[in-house]
């Protein structure tokens, strides 16, 4: 598995003046550990090393400050036994043992005679490794060993395969007896360094490798802490491993403390659950604004504003504190100028924000970067969705401001031509071609394959500025300005109307995926369309045809709802957004077809995704996967590269459950409601605990009947009412 150069990374990537991933390595699809703590996160192999050449190291702010870390009985690879990460994602535990080690042809210790026990974690820039080694044989052994470190400073956009100009200067590595550090001088200034430090002094120490020798008495064992410190411009404080430990376990927690705990009769379901919110709770990132759920390890650990606004909207009824996080966060960084190179405008919402070294001098254009067309509506949305669910006045008067610019940048400057859709098209030399969430170079085409010019009107995009005008209408309703509220509904009604006569192919029967510059449709059979139920743009006629659509094998696999039909030229069940299979889109799908009163249809997209979390690693639902048709006895099929965790698919499956239950909670009057809930067959009983409504709190049960599911208040905290509507 050891790539000993880094010349194998044209083997790994390719690019065409895009941003996402091609995958060509079959490396990439090898076992990884993820580890992640704030601006850092880690990709280990199964060993718990890091193989020069490939995608691991330790990252921090963009960068890659540890690109080797290996673990050898002196020269001999250990033989592997077991490694997994913690149920709270927060540790890696790994088991290793010794092959037979000889000396001079004589094996000298016998092969299984010594465990090897790492243990590691992050904390504040700091990667943490308990390593421990006990003799399990009948004699005394002299163990040799060895870590083998590297250091390449790498920006994540190297990694991913673009190339530089010109990268900073490596600077000489300072040996101490017991630490080492590797300097960088950025191209951006900045002074990077990956300082090393062992708790016991090694034998001999170089910029490469630190030896170690013990002798272990029968049952005897020998430990080493050491950690990976990631400095930025400043010294970094290293506490202890166990004060470290402590903190971390601490901090998880509270997170999950915080939110409704779910449990269900059916222990599957509920790993599903708890490896997923854990997943949601190590992508959870402290800002000056609360914490944001980044996109994804390990190509999107940084805040993007559709990914973080999605995951909010999947997770309110779970843990609305992260929406808060996420308005106020996206709120501050709106854009305020006309900057054509970061395709900002006044009122625009953020696409993605990146710190390192590449995006610092403008290698890439995403140091701050407004290139999506449907940030800017969703983050009104969900600024409805949360004052709905929590009755948060002081937060929307907060962001009041933020809010009107956004609504203005979808009158002024969403809609290019005048024609009452909102359009986007690439400014930025070094931006995305496409700006929706289906964001590939070929993503948008029409019916023949061909890909279409812009400005382009995507239907779902429609969508999302109908409910956010829908919803700023009763904001400002709430505000006490009543004239502006009947304005925003009339333009919303105004919308929806339009959308049916524009949008809407009784050859395809679903809406377009979007109009082009000349509004010529493109024809083509796309999950975008789904999306309408979920905004509630779409007429209950084509709602009613778009859901017999989605069932049809043409879109769904058995494992959810392709993102483009089988039936369209450019269908390809291997590509990233043409025929690939993604869990946040299927939530939306889910939550759209429950809002719209086919819950038996939602119910088979969260039967669909929780059977294919029965064949996942950990449970854990992966960014996308392949859209090839279900085969019996088998699990879906992997997607290489997809990020794992990723916000928005970890998320998934609580939108699902939600539009299954028919759950909505009206914060201002306390009230939660059930409306016509329906559980599948797997699932007898759900018991939520700490539902926030309002200032109180309720824990309910629901338990599953033959053609009912039946309610029962078990505690009440504040004066909250239920309805269940049947």
């Amino acid at each position: 598995m050891i790539r000993e150069d880094l010349g194998l990374l044209k083997d790994i990537i390719s690019f065409k003046n895009q941003y996402y991933i091609k995958i060509t390595s079959p490396q990439l699809g090898m076992v990884k550990h993820v580890l992640k703590h704030g601006e850092t996160f880690a990709i280990f192999d199964r060993f718990g090393d890091i193989q020069p050449g490939g995608d691991g190291g330790v990252y921090h702010e963009g960068t890659r400050f540890l690109s080797r870390l290996n673990f050898t009985f002196g020269s001999f690879q250990p033989l592997f036994l077991s490694s997994g990460i913690k149920e709270d994602n927060a540790f890696l535990t790994v088991d290793l043992t010794n092959p037979d080690i000889t000396a001079k042809d004589v094996v000298v210790v016998p092969k299984g005679s010594l465990h090897v026990f790492r243990s590691k974690f992050l904390y504040n820039g700091v990667c943490y490794e308990h390593l421990r080694i006990r003799n399990y044989g009948l004699y005394s052994v002299d163990v040799p060993f060895s870590v083998h470190f590297g250091s390449d400073f790498a920006d994540v956009f190297e990694v991913r395969g673009v190339k530089r100009r010109k990268r900073g200067k490596q600077l000489n590595p300072l040996i101490q007896k017991r630490k080492i550090v590797f300097p960088y001088r950025g191209a951006d200034g900045r002074l990077r360094k990956t300082i090393i430090r062992f708790s016991r002094e090694p034998n001999r120490i170089s910029n490469s490798k630190a030896d170690f020798h013990v002798r272990l008495q029968p049952k005897e064992e020998t430990s080493l802490l050491m950690t990976v410190a990631c400095e930025l411009d400043k010294t970094l404080p290293v506490i202890p491993y166990e004060n470290a430990a402590r903190k971390v376990r601490s901090t998880l927690r509270s997170m999950k403390a915080r939110g409704c705990e779910i449990y269900t009769s059916n222990e599957q379901f509920n790993d599903w659950l708890n490896r997923s919110l854990a997943d949601i709770h190590i992508m959870l990132t402290k800002t000056s604004y609360g914490f944001y759920p980044y996109g994804g390890i390990p190509w999107f650990n940084t805040a993007f504003g559709r990914d973080g606004i999605i995951t909010s909207l999947e997770l309110l009824w779970v843990d609305p504190y992260i929406a808060k996080g996420v308005l106020l966060y996206l709120a501050a960084n709106q854009a305020s100028h006309d900057i054509p190179n970061e395709d900002a405008e006044p009122g625009k919402i953020l696409h993605e924000i990146r710190k390192g070294e590449m995006a610092r001098i403008g290698e890439v254009p995403f140091r701050r970067y407004y290139g999506s067309v449907d940030s800017t509506p969703l983050f009104v949305f969900l600024a409805g969705e949360y004052y709905r669910h929590t009755g948060d006045k002081n937060l929307i008067k907060k962001i009041w401001p933020n809010i009107e610019m956004a609504l203005r940048w979808m009158d002024e400057y969403g809609d290019h031509d005048g024609d009452g859709f909102v359009e986007y098209i690439r400014r930025s030399p070094k931006g995305l071609l496409h700006q929706g969430w289906k964001d590939s170079s070929d993503s948008i085409f029409y019916e023949d394959g061909a890909t279409a010019e812009g400005p382009i009107a995507l239907c779902e995009v429609q969508g999302y500025v109908y409910a956010a005008k829908s919803r700023a209408s009763e904001l400002t309703r709430m505000l006490g300005d009543v004239g502006k509220a009947r304005s925003l509904a009339r333009q919303a009604a105004g919308l929806k109307e339009k959308f049916q006569k524009k949008f809407w192919s009784d050859d395809i029967s679903t809406y377009v995926l979007a109009l082009d510059g000349k509004k010529r449709p493109c024809k083509v059979r796309t999950s975008n369309a789904a999306h309408s139920l979920f905004s509630g743009i779409a007429s209950s006629k084509h709602a009613r045809r778009i859901s017999s659509l989605l069932m049809d094998d043409i879109f769904f696999s058995g494992w959810g709802v392709r993102t483009v039909a089988t039936s369209e030229v450019r269908y390809n069940p291997t590509s990233y957004h043409n025929g690939s299979i993604w869990p946040h889109d299927n939530a939306l799908v889910a939550f759209g077809l429950g809002r719209y009163g086919y819950k038996d249809l939602a119910l088979k997209i969260l039967t669909s995704f929780f059977d294919a979390s029965l064949f996942l690693e950990n449970h854990r639902l992966p960014e996308l996967f392949c859209g090839f048709e279900r085969r019996r006895g088998e699990g879906p099929t992997l997607y290489p590269g997809a990020c794992v965790p990723q916000s928005w698919a970890a998320a998934a499956p609580f939108l699902m459950l939600q539009a299954c239950m028919g759950l909505s909670v009206v914060g201002e009057q306390a009230k939660v409601i059930f409306d016509h809930p329906v559980l599948p067959e797997f699932l007898q009983k759900i018991r939520l605990k700490n539902l926030k409504v309002g200032n109180g709190a309720v824990d309910v049960l629901l338990t599953r009947q033959k053609k009912d599911v039946e309610l029962n208040v078990i505690r009440k905290r504040g004066n909250v009412d239920i309805m269940v509507m049947k």
